[in-house]
């Protein structure tokens, strides 16, 4: 990847500004990862019987933003983007008929209501209930957990980048 735009995170910085900028990090290296392709090749799947795709995996981590922040801290009650199931993160990886916009709008969407209610909580300890698990859970356990369930699908995203256009790096 010749065009790297992003802020890396603090070398110093507190707890909750380490994290913030770490998820930051991976968002944007999500959207890097994306940059350029169009709808056909964001669609591309990595093989049969698979249906991961860069696209899917932009559908599935809006999935994962709107699970982890707004159903835990605002309102448990709010529907999957792409299910009409609870708990169906699935759903968002069949990006068969999707495009970069319906995708894009969703997971921008979902990372900004993510951040204001970071932003809202007056601490990491803020509490809320995963409705998955009905158990509390800490506003610094689910800012981990999502940086992890970006670390995890950005290495996906690197191999699909690659499978699409040869594409490496970052």
């Amino acid at each position: 990847m010749t065009n790297d735009d992003r802020i890396g995170p603090p070398l110093l910085g507190s707890e909750r500004e380490t994290l913030r900028a770490f998820l930051d990090y991976q968002r944007e290296t999500l959207a890097m990862k994306c940059a350029g392709l169009g709808d056909e090749e964001l669609r591309e799947r990595s093989m049969p019987p698979s249906a991961l795709s860069l696209l899917a995996l932009v559908r599935h981590l809006a999935e994962v933003e709107r699970a982890w922040f707004r159903r835990v801290f605002e309102d448990a009650e709010a529907p999957m983007v792409w299910s009409e199931e609870a708990f169906d993160f699935q759903a968002a990886y069949d990006a068969s008929s999707s495009t970069r916009a319906e995708a894009f709008a969703a997971w921008e969407a979902e990372v900004e209501t993510s951040r204001r209610i970071e932003r809202e909580a007056a601490s990491l300890d803020l509490v809320g209930c995963q409705p998955r698990w009905e158990k509390e859970v800490s506003l610094r356990m689910v800012m981990v957990h999502v940086l992890l369930e970006y670390g995890r699908h950005n290495g996906h995203a690197d191999l699909l980048r690659e499978g699409v256009d040869g594409t490496v790096g970052a």
